[in-house]
């Protein structure tokens, strides 16, 4: 593990510097550009569960906190803080949508959607939906964007409530929010 002025980073030292920096509301991490300091041990997992050095991070203010310095660039994960950048694995998405507001209906409808540690994303053109489909199972991930480039893994109970909003356009099987329209699967996939 590469570290900065030989410190090694820790998840005790990044808990002190996220608390510090966002005093004042969410902390800037997409401004902030403090130099690699390492990988740390620290792991989330497909559910949402954090882990650090192998075991569950028991204390959700704790993960709160840690999802809150959370940033991802290019295909890689970080938690970031002014004076320091750790890297750390992300298994499918860093956050778990685990419910979903409905408001409106058909096009004038909006999806207001929460994840496991309180974001809040109103689906729309700045928080899209989307859908990967497993090449060997065909099995569908849904996603929504939740922030900066960090997706929340929609979960199977919101996503079958999505499914039962679905409506047809243009070919595709899907769901409005916002007056946009996000497609599920194509229309003729769903006719036995």
């Amino acid at each position: 593990m590469s570290t900065q002025k030989g410190v090694t980073p820790s998840a005790e030292g990044l808990a002190a510097s996220a608390r510090a920096a966002g005093k004042k509301g969410p902390p800037p991490v997409h401004l902030w550009n403090p130099p690699f300091c390492g990988d740390l041990d620290m792991r989330i997992a497909r559910d949402g569960t954090w882990f650090y050095l192998g075991t569950p991070i028991g204390r959700y203010e704790l993960v709160k906190l840690f999802s809150s310095i959370l940033r991802k660039d290019g295909d890689d994960y970080f938690l970031v803080t002014p004076v320091e950048k750790v890297g750390i694995t992300v298994d499918d998405a860093p956050f778990v949508a685990t419910d979903f507001d409905v408001t409106g209906e058909g096009q004038d409808q909006v999806l207001t959607f929460h994840t496991h540690v309180e974001d809040v994303a109103v689906a729309g053109p700045d928080h899209p939906i989307r859908v990967v489909r497993d090449p060997e199972t065909d099995e569908p991930s849904p996603y929504i964007l939740i922030r900066r480039n960090l997706e929340a893994l929609i979960d199977r109970k919101s996503f079958y409530r999505l499914v039962e909003l679905g409506t047809h356009q243009d070919g595709w099987f899907g769901v409005w929010s916002s007056g946009q329209f996000f497609p599920i699967i194509p229309s003729q996939d769903l006719e036995v």
